[in-house]
């Protein structure tokens, strides 16, 4: 059987992209049970985060936002509405867009929510100037990379 060949920009732990995919794996394992506590799956936080910015927006818009296919947000925006969380409604200007409202429910969650920034940062063991650093630094790299689509 041949030796490989060493290869080391090809080992793992090398990999940029293995740092970002596992770090996420981690960050979402770490929301999860506080999010438990809400009734809310990572996605669906991701989603009302934005509501909580701007309520009244489109399906379009939230899928903008979030980076992601608007026909994908349909289950997640259906289980926040059966939650009681939002209401979505055919626009009255044109019916094949769809707004998305918060309700009581949904307004008050987010003052349920706001410890979870602080947990987060207290997890991380970073402080907020270092980990808005390193927000700024993924966001201009996601940014460059989107350039090449």
């Amino acid at each position: 059987m041949p030796a490989f060949e060493s290869c080391s920009e090809l080992e793992l732990d090398r990999q940029l992209c293995f740092a970002l995919y596992s770090t996420s794996l981690t960050m979402t394992k770490i929301y999860k049970p506080l999010l438990k506590e809400l009734g809310l799956t990572y996605p669906q936080y991701l989603a009302m985060l934005v509501l909580w910015q701007q309520d009244g927006i489109t399906v379009g818009m939230l899928s903008k936002r979030l980076l992601t296919d608007p026909g994908s947000l349909t289950p997640l925006l259906k289980r926040l509405e059966a939650d009681q969380l939002l209401v979505r409604q055919r626009s009255r200007q044109d019916e094949r867009i769809v707004e998305l409202f918060l309700t009581d429910k949904g307004h008050a969650l987010r003052e349920q929510a706001r410890h979870i920034p602080s947990c987060i940062i207290n997890a991380s063991e970073k402080s907020v100037e270092t980990l808005t650093q390193l927000k700024d630094d993924l966001v201009q790299l996601r940014n460059s990379l989107q350039k090449d689509k």
